[in-house]
């Protein structure tokens, strides 16, 4: 059966999510995907390099960070078909060099539009991860925006009867 629901009006919400190479990521980008389309939203993806360690060879650092920046913005290509068709619209896309917090808090700090940061909570005996830690604890007063922090247990079917 077809769902003949109006779609949702266009709003300025956007819910920005991490891109990193962890499992539960996934959860908080199909969290954001879906709340996107349910409220007329969008999506923006934040993809963080990490400083080189080979800052003493230039050279070689550069290469280095080249060939990170271009592997970002490769898979962020890729995760904008699967993000489109969830959404409804292609994602914005923000790839930045530094710390991961520092970049995330700088971002929400200059782009207005973004509205909802959403972050999955690591599955491990380490705890939910360094930025849901970081931002639900010494950095809250920093942020502007709520933080969403999806279980990274969740699975696709858990996602969908939630959103």
């Amino acid at each position: 059966m077809q769902d003949r629901r109006k779609p949702p009006a266009k709003t300025n919400r956007t819910f920005l999510v991490v891109v990193d190479d962890t499992e539960e990521m996934r959860a908080a980008l199909r969290y954001a995907c879906r709340r996107a389309r349910n409220t007329g939203g969008r999506v923006a993806l934040l993809r963080v390099l990490e400083p080189s360690e080979m800052r003493h060879y230039a050279a070689i650092g550069d290469l280095i960070r080249d060939e990170a920046r271009a592997a970002a913005e490769s898979l962020l290509e890729k995760l904008a078909a699967e993000i489109g068709e969830t959404s409804g619209e292609m994602p914005a896309f923000h790839v930045r060099e530094g710390l991961a917090r520092d970049e995330l808090l700088g971002l929400i700090n200059e782009d207005p539009s973004i509205s909802i940061l959403v972050l999955a909570a690591g599955t491990g005996k380490d705890g939910p991860g360094p930025l849901v830690s970081a931002l639900t604890g010494k950095y809250v007063n920093k942020l502007r925006v709520p933080v969403t922090i999806v279980p990274g247990t969740l699975s696709d079917a858990d996602i969908d009867a939630l959103t």
